[in-house]
């Protein structure tokens, strides 16, 4: 229990150095209000190490996606300022790190929420189950997308998620064969496309960002291509997941990097999300693909190639042992909160249309009972 809520603390006070919103006086402003939290709150798990209080929690535990975390972050202010319960412990991982966590057991030693900008996966419910975690609500919060990023100083030009596959991949098939990535420049891989060196900022391994982009960007392209090419043998595993390790691409641990690298080198692309185009909007903007532009209208309806839902996932387990957890998912999705009008499209969510916002509100329902 000792380390655990040590853990917590670390947890705390490691989220209060990430920002919130593009706005430099605002971050800093939540910045000294976080770590006046922090501080709070570290006297009061020490408190509880030293009085354990057995199985129960009484603040709730939330770990998982970077691209989540200021969603879940915001939500988990607002919970405890309208209410009676302390304020949960979000901190951020990835969606990957955070299903390792989540899925590790059930009780208070484990997160009571995974944030994650994917849909989990089955060798992870497997693992959920064989743990003990063997019912998990999955609740969609609203919508994210990939952007492909540049410089306002340069302009943007539009790319094919087949393009935009041949720029990144490791191996590509050429003439029946498959072979490294030759491609330098755009033109290159198209001559309609600008003779600019190609030069992609994403993000590392793990990341949910990253499985987003070879879910819909790498796998599809990659089996499409290869379907059409007599390739002289059999793709390994990993043909259609590699990015290419010549400097063409370049991994980045979180997206406050890339808008650094965007803002010193002029023909870098860096893949974000939909969230930093609008906080951002005086530094980047953004190509588009297969000639739609990323919106708050594209990404919901799917006509946007790159949108992607964005998730919580509630181990039921908990529900009775952690103070105010079913509350939590339903703050969430609060109209105050995920509706066309709140707290969460102020920073950055796309927000579910109006039918699916009431059918996951009834998943949430559901966990109230």
């Amino acid at each position: 229990m000792p380390e655990l809520l040590a853990a917590r603390t670390r947890a705390t006070i490691a989220s209060v150095d990430r920002p919130f919103a593009a706005d430099e006086q605002r971050v800093r402003r939540r910045h000294e209000q976080l770590r006046g939290f922090a501080l709070a709150t570290a006297i009061l798990i020490l408190t509880v190490a030293a009085h354990p209080s057995g199985a129960h929690s009484d603040r709730i535990a939330i770990v998982g996606s970077s691209t989540v975390y200021p969603f879940s972050a915001a939500v988990a202010e607002h919970f405890a300022r309208s209410g009676p319960f302390p304020t949960p412990v979000v901190r951020a991982t990835s969606t990957a790190e955070g299903f390792k966590l989540f899925c590790s057991g059930v009780g208070d030693e484990t997160p009571d929420v995974n944030n994650a900008s994917r849909r989990i996966s089955d060798g992870e419910r497997e693992k959920c189950s064989k743990n003990g975690a063997r019912k998990i609500a999955e609740i969609r919060i609203g919508y994210d997308s990939l952007i492909l990023a540049t410089n306002l100083k340069v302009d943007t030009f539009n790319v094919t998620l087949e393009q935009l596959w041949r720029a990144a991949a490791a191996v590509v098939p050429i003439q029946g064969r498959i072979t490294s990535n030759p491609y330098k420049t755009w033109s290159d891989i198209d001559p309609r496309l600008p003779a600019r060196p190609i030069h992609l900022i994403g993000p590392a391994a793990g990341h949910g960002t990253r499985d987003a982009f070879v879910e819909l960007v790498m796998e599809p392209s990659c089996r499409n291509a290869l379907a059409v090419s007599s390739v002289d043998v059999a793709p390994s595993a990993s043909t259609c997941v590699e990015v290419r390790k010549d400097g063409a691409w370049t991994d980045v641990d979180n997206a406050e990097l890339t808008l650094g690298k965007l803002a010193s080198n002029l023909d870098a692309i860096g893949i974000l999300t939909f969230s930093y185009l609008e906080q951002f909007k005086n530094r980047i903007h953004a190509a588009t693909v297969n000639g739609i532009a990323p919106s708050r209208a594209t990404i919901p309806s799917g006509e946007y190639p790159l949108s992607r839902p964005l998730f919580i996932y509630v181990k039921e387990a908990h529900l009775k042992t952690t103070t105010g957890l079913a509350d939590y998912a339903t703050e969430f999705l609060s109209f105050c909160a995920a509706g066309a009008h709140g707290y969460l499209p102020d920073e950055g969510l796309v927000p579910l249309p109006s039918p699916e916002l009431l059918e996951q509100r009834a998943v949430v329902a559901r966990l109230q009972r």
